[in-house]
């Protein structure tokens, strides 16, 4: 299976279980990791056989700038599920969802949630 990765996707959301978090939101950094079979865009050269990754960043940037999530799991998990959804040539999606700002009380350099899906 050959792989696109994509990282450092960066978008402003209202996520959080904090009331702070859902008024002033903050910064999501999204990564993800798409496994699929690229075969046909490689021989052909073509877009249109293979996933176009500006298509799958837009759809990390809408979820976190869409309706809030208590939890980073589920903005990861809403995420990894529409990309398998709307891209059918995806077989495994890895997604990572960073929350640098998170209302940690100690120093810490990130918080980031591994989600994992499957056909």
């Amino acid at each position: 299976m050959d792989k696109i990765l994509i990282t450092g996707i960066r978008a402003f959301g209202f996520h959080g279980v904090l009331s702070e978090e859902r008024a002033i939101g903050q910064d999501f950094v999204i990564d993800v990791e798409l496994h699929a079979n690229l075969n046909s865009a490689i021989k052909s050269d073509d877009l249109s056989k293979t996933v176009n990754y500006a298509e799958i960043a837009l759809v990390a940037k809408e979820v976190v700038e869409g309706a809030p999530f208590n939890l980073i799991e589920a903005v990861a998990g809403k995420i990894a599920d529409l990309i398998l959804k709307k891209f059918r040539r995806v077989q495994r999606v890895v997604v990572t969802v960073h929350k640098p700002q998170a209302p940690i009380p100690v120093e810490f350099l990130d918080v980031a949630v591994v989600v994992e899906r499957k056909r």
